[in-house]
């Protein structure tokens, strides 16, 4: 988790109980909601709800005198033409997906290996989504491709309309240019495709009634055959509507041309069923069912050997680790793991990628990353360390089973990211091949990193970025974000904006690694699930806590942020620490944990949240829930919540109803929801560019001083 979106101890110690701590949440009645109305997204009145919000909103931040230069800054980083165009080994070539000021959707477009390599590459324009968008008057939001090995000529392009997670597929051909005439077209629907062969599909898409579980996701896979219509697709696997996620399937493919079809259940987020098609499909007969653990996943193929992930212990093998099998082996179903690397206590596994004759894993140590290349061998698995630059975040960006080549992407708070190529075999030096120029001045600015001490006593690490030698006397203005949910880490990066319109203005920005993440394993997740969550919520308040007692801030000039899961945490800090931050702002956030699961894709998260159906779980989120905890006559800090109306995955029903209660109590507030962008709202830079200069300027609203 990196960008924008998404993204003191409990007791204080002696001589600084001058910030009061909150009474304990009690539980609340839920039975009537009076803004149920509001849950219907696209409905005429809850439309208007928005539009007359959005005319409060707009003028108070836009109509200040900063936001314009906060604009004008977010955009030209964002549009900015020395950007690094980040690398997809595909069909010989090296894609890339770019968008800038004459292209604010974005192109799809190529050069050579070799051109890569040069300063200024040539590039063509395979896909212009601006000009598709005008000839078919949609505005289409690309999701990716998806192409037939070997060759990788023929590809399955993922258009979303406006950003949604829905997506169309259709076939296009990278040699020709163009889509292919009378091709695959799936339509849209949240689904999943993959390349059997040239004339072969897998598809889990909204086959009709019965098709879809709760959430919002297909639980049958069928075979699409080219020329054939969907109606006439044969059925392979059926999950259960009651499946937490979907069911999906996928190809792996190794440099030495072995070949598996896997087909995946998930019947909660984190785990489920691993299935090898063995023949035609259709359970049982031609599947063969893997006898691993439920949070043991593939995560790609090398040498013949299938490579695993594990986010719990499996055998011999602890969780968070890399494994290895024979695919021969795997194809039985029965086996035994062997061990390709185990982390340490403060080690993670960031992500596994596979290359023609190794695996590439992104190692982090207390939050510190490197690059690990492992080899199989006749007696096992040998390691080396990739030497990149230290105490930064590393991760794969490229990588391909024809060949050894990778991209690998190295990122930090002040050094602007870079992109190293090499071969990973054993002779393979890393050279650096791209560089983002700088986009603030740093030379004033320095990086801390330093622990804060939860309430049970754990220690919670944070980064904090700042002016070298600056005042502990409290007066520092500072933005502070975590994430703290499904095992995804916060680690160091750059952010050209963040250091543009905030470091540069003399504020501090926080990143804080609290529990629910990934930042040291599946512990460090599990320790913060269902009704363990309020460990999470202590680790932030711990670090905001921790901040004030080291007077690199205090409460009159600390600001909080986060998306989604951290959107949901910010509404509990909001909730239950109101007196810590002067400024909250919640980004498409989960704020009604009542109803969570019958809200867009909410059932899909119970492995993470819990449910209301359990009534442990239950009584849990009755306590925590920001939107039923909202209290009369308390002395809150004025948030921010926006959201997007194209939300399929969160949806803007939490938001509004937060912001509804937040009015109905009498208690200030700012509300926006944009029309476009999905959960992530980046249909296009300006969305983008817009919602970081909005944020901004609320919190040079709150934190700084005031506008000349």
């Amino acid at each position: 988790m990196r960008g924008f979106c998404f993204s003191a101890a409990a007791v204080m110690l002696a001589g600084t109980s001058a910030i009061a701590q909150v009474a304990p949440m009690t539980k609340t009645n839920t039975a009537a909601d009076p803004y149920l109305w509001l849950e219907d997204k696209d409905g005429a009145g809850p439309l208007a709800w928005v539009e007359a919000e959005n005319a409060k909103t707009l003028p108070r931040l836009q109509n200040d005198p900063r936001y314009k230069t906060f604009y004008a800054e977010a955009l030209a980083i964002a549009s900015a033409k020395d950007r690094i165009p980040m690398p997809n080994q595909l069909f010989g070539r090296i894609y890339n997906f770019w968008r800038d000021a004459e292209h604010p959707q974005g192109i799809w477009r190529w050069t050579s290996e070799a051109g890569y390599a040069q300063a200024d590459p040539a590039w063509t324009t395979t896909l212009d989504l601006d000009a598709l968008s005008k000839a078919e008057g949609k505005k289409w939001v690309w999701k990716g491709a998806s192409c037939l090995p070997p060759e990788e000529r023929l590809c399955l392009v993922a258009l979303s309309e406006g950003g949604e997670d829905a997506v169309t597929y259709r076939e296009f051909d990278l040699k020709a240019g163009q889509f292919v005439t009378g091709g695959f077209v799936l339509p849209t629907s949240k689904q999943g495709a993959t390349w059997i062969d040239a004339d072969t599909l897998m598809v889990s898409r909204d086959w009709g009634a019965g098709s879809m579980t709760a959430s919002g996701y297909p639980f049958v896979v069928k075979e699409v055959k080219r020329d054939q219509p969907l109606t006439a697709a044969r059925e392979i696997f059926r999950g259960e509507a009651s499946d937490q996620l979907g069911t999906y399937a996928d190809v792996m493919t190794d440099g030495q041309g072995n070949r598996v079809v896997m087909i995946q259940r998930r019947q909660t987020f984190f785990g489920g069923e691993k299935h090898v098609v063995t023949g035609s499909g259709i359970k049982p007969a031609g599947l063969v069912k893997l006898d691993v653990p439920a949070r043991v996943f593939p995560a790609g193929m090398v040498d013949g050997q299938v490579i695993f992930s594990t986010s719990e212990a499996w055998g011999q093998i602890p969780a968070g680790a890399i494994a290895s099998a024979p695919l021969a082996e795997v194809r039985k179903g029965r086996f035994t793991p062997t061990l390709v690397f185990a982390p340490t206590a403060r080690q993670s596994v960031d992500g596994v990628s596979v290359t023609r004759d190794h695996v590439v894993a992104s190692v982090y140590d207390n939050v510190r990353g490197r690059a690990v290349v492992f080899t199989h061998a006749d007696n096992g698995w040998t390691s080396r360390a990739v030497a990149l630059p230290d105490n930064a975040s590393v991760d794969v960006a490229s990588t391909t089973d024809r060949s050894n080549a990778l991209f690998v992407q190295v990122t930090s708070f002040l050094q602007p990211t870079t992109l190293w190529s090499l071969d990973a075999g054993p002779a393979g030096v890393p050279k650096q091949v791209k560089a983002l120029p700088a986009k603030f001045d740093a030379s004033n600015a320095e990086v801390e990193q330093f622990e804060a001490t939860s309430k049970d006593g754990t220690k919670i690490p944070y980064f904090v970025v700042h002016r070298k030698g600056v005042a502990l006397d409290g007066t520092t203005p500072t933005i502070m974000t975590a994430y703290g949910g499904f095992e995804s880490s916060m680690t160091p990066y750059y952010s050209g904006v963040t250091g543009k319109l905030w470091i540069e203005r003399g504020g501090s920005f926080v990143l804080a690694n609290i529990r629910g993440g990934g930042e040291f394993g599946p512990k460090w997740h599990d320790a913060g699930r269902k009704t363990k969550r309020q460990v999470i919520y202590d680790d932030f308040a711990a670090v905001g806590q921790d901040l004030i007692a080291r007077k690199l801030t205090s409460p009159e000039k600390l600001g909080i942020y986060g998306g989604s899961n951290g959107g949901l945490l910010m509404g509990v800090e909001f909730n239950q620490h109101p007196d810590l931050w002067k400024a909250v702002v919640i980004q498409v956030p989960l704020l009604d944990m009542i109803r969570y699961e019958q809200i867009a894709a909410g059932a899909s998260w119970v492995d993470e949240y819990g449910s209301v159906t359990v009534p442990e779980e239950k009584a849990f989120l009755e306590t925590i829930s920001p939107y039923q905890n909202i209290r009369k006559g308390v002395a809150y800090p004025e948030p921010y919540i926006w959201t997007t109306t194209k939300d399929d995955r969160v949806g803007p029903q939490h938001a509004r109803k937060f912001a509804a209660r937040l009015k109905e109590y009498g208690l200030p507030y700012l509300f926006y929801e944009d029309t476009a962008g999905g959960h992530s709202g980046d249909a296009d830079i300006e969305q983008g560019a817009r919602l970081q200069a909005l944020q901004m300027t609320y919190f040079a609203q709150k934190l700084l001083s005031p506008a000349k």
